[in-house]
């Protein structure tokens, strides 16, 4: 069986807003395997979009490749817009080596809820997938379970939002804001064609692809 670690320790600093949160990457981030194009980053497969949107988004004109270069873009950006990382999966098991969230097994999860604690700026988590099973919002619902936290729902709308209170050591709480973004991987586009208001769209402007619909949905949240 594969062990899937994630190769990377959180992105975070002081004064940090918002905060993204996806599962793992790519087994071959583990391995240390990459193909060309990869970046040696979080979100950094060749295949994915999360990247892409932004650079879309923000006019970035971004490197991609496997070089201190991309990588510097990629922490300069996240530094100026106040935008850490801290996926929720540490380790999971995996009996085919791939990149889907329900392969993986035994997942163990990273302490989210501390990082919070830590890092009390934090006032929106930006999950990458919804709640379907071995997804961000999935595991972070674990995780307010396992420490007798409510999850209450703000928006029922695509993308849907969730507000839940942090308990403090000083004895009050504190209100988190958290949003389902769209997933920014190709094996999402189905689910992204299926959308009532993506086909909506797509009918009035044949030209409208799911790379728009990501990106219009982004630009409400970073």
């Amino acid at each position: 069986m594969f062990i899937h670690k994630h190769p990377y320790e959180p992105f975070l600093f002081e004064g940090v807003e918002k905060l993204i949160v996806g599962t793992l990457p790519p087994p071959r981030f583990s391995s240390r395997e990459l193909k060309p194009g990869d970046v040696d980053f979080f979100y950094g497969s060749r295949d994915g979009q999360l990247w892409r949107i932004l650079d879309q988004l923000f006019e970035l004109d971004l490197t991609y490749e496997t070089s201190v270069k991309a990588v510097r873009e990629r922490k300069d950006f996240l530094l100026s817009r106040k935008i850490g990382i801290c996926d929720i999966v540490e380790v999971a098991r995996r009996e085919k080596v791939d990149a889907s969230d329900l392969g993986m097994q035994e997942v163990e999860l990273r302490d989210l809820l501390g990082y919070l604690r830590k890092y009390p700026s934090i006032h929106t988590l930006l999950f990458t997938g919804g709640n379907s099973k071995n997804g961000p919002e999935y595991f972070f619902r674990r995780l307010l379970r396992e420490n007798d936290l409510s999850f209450t729902q703000v928006s029922d709308q695509l993308p849907r939002q969730h507000e839940f209170e942090l308990p403090l050591t000083n004895g009050g709480f504190r209100r988190v804001h958290t949003v389902s973004l769209t997933a920014p991987s190709g094996s999402a586009n189905r689910a992204v064609g299926s959308i009532p208001e993506y086909k909506a769209r797509k009918a009035k402007n044949p030209g409208f692809t799911v790379m728009d619909f990501r990106v219009e949905q982004y630009r409400k949240f970073f």
